[in-house]
């Protein structure tokens, strides 16, 4: 089947790019399999689950001949803020607004219905399924993996999301478009954890993404400054990628900046109820955390951040009833005091 089909699918979708790349063993399964005997993956542990079936797309979908690699860009701008100024904390671009996974997966829902018309069966994900992604990306053509791991496109730098279908239908394949990152190492030099621990390698249980958003339990000390000011996920070996020179503000709405989380100081965080911050964050990823985690980082970022004026709502959350909420203002407390 002729290929342009599927591509003027998406974009009539909004997607920002879309290649094909052939079904088989994920390149890099063997390096993955090792990745998770190491335990470089933390506490995720859904990666451990099925490997087999997350290292080749044929042992999820019966009769996969092609993946359909989709990149759609969600670059929201350099400031949260109108006015371009500074909120005082900094949370992952991707999040400043609507969860993807929403935005995207009625995208693929809308693409697959389109391919079944012409008598494929697919499966389709947003990071939500087990598919080594970056590996059918880099096939594709769809950029390239960086050293961070993040997937580099020509066009759109790293800020871009991954979607892709697998599908019976028997689709050509596009060529790769090689590694163009040669010698530089700006986003291993960036990372404030030294996460990136060989080119293509992350420790997760380093990562500061990993330790704000998926781990679900106290932030290991030797961590909690080198956080900083960071309260959701981490940008850091994006913004260092050279490749974002080419980058430009999102087409996507619902990916712009959400004023009404961005007006709030830091430790106005800290009075959000329950109720509070699920509306708050409503259709945000921020959401899936639920409060204690989301203050858990807010604690941290003050007690690197924060002056004496932060202190009442800081002692009043050293009293909440979740001990770890509690435990990181109670060091928090201890940190803004020591550099008082």
């Amino acid at each position: 089947m002729d290929a342009v089909a599927v591509k003027a699918i998406a974009r009539e979708l909004g997607f920002d790019d879309c290649r094909i790349a052939a079904a088989k063993e994920a390149t890099h399964a063997h390096a993955f399999r090792q990745w998770i005997g190491d335990g470089c993956h933390g506490d995720m542990a859904w990666m451990e689950k099925t490997p087999h079936r997350r290292c080749d797309p044929r042992e999820v979908l019966p009769g996969c001949k092609a993946v359909i690699c989709l990149a759609l860009n969600y670059y929201p701008g350099r400031s949260p803020r109108p006015d371009g100024g500074d909120p005082g904390y900094r949370i992952a671009r991707y999040s400043w607004n609507e969860d993807y996974h929403d935005v995207i997966l009625k995208k693929l829902k809308a693409f697959d219905a389109e391919l079944a018309k012409l008598g494929g069966v697919q499966r389709y994900y947003v990071d939500t399924g087990p598919v080594l992604e970056r590996d059918f990306a880099t096939d594709s053509g769809l950029g390239w993996n960086g050293k961070s791991t993040l997937q580099i496109h020509r066009r759109l730098g790293t800020w871009f999301f991954l979607a892709e279908l697998l599908t019976t239908l028997d689709l050509s394949a596009d060529a790769p478009f090689g590694d163009h990152c040669g010698k530089c190492t700006r986003c291993i030099d960036a990372c404030p954890t030294q996460a990136i621990t060989a080119p293509h390698r992350v420790d997760a249980r380093r990562c500061i993404s990993y330790l704000t958003i998926e781990h679900k339990e106290a932030i290991p000390l030797e961590f909690r400054e080198a956080i900083g000011d960071r309260i959701y996920g981490c940008d850091a070996c994006l913004e260092a990628c050279p490749w974002n020179k080419f980058a430009e503000v999102s087409r996507e709405a619902k990916f712009l900046a959400r004023e009404t989380v961005f007006t709030h100081r830091l430790r106005d965080f800290l009075e959000l109820d329950d109720e509070g911050f699920r509306t708050l964050f409503a259709k945000s990823p921020i959401k899936r955390i639920k409060r204690a985690r989301f203050l858990r980082n807010v604690c941290v970022g003050l007690g690197n951040t924060g002056g004496a004026e932060d202190l009442p709502a800081l002692e009043k959350a050293a009293a909440d009833e979740d001990p770890l909420i509690a435990e990181h203002a109670a060091w928090a407390i201890r940190k803004i005091r020591e550099r008082q």
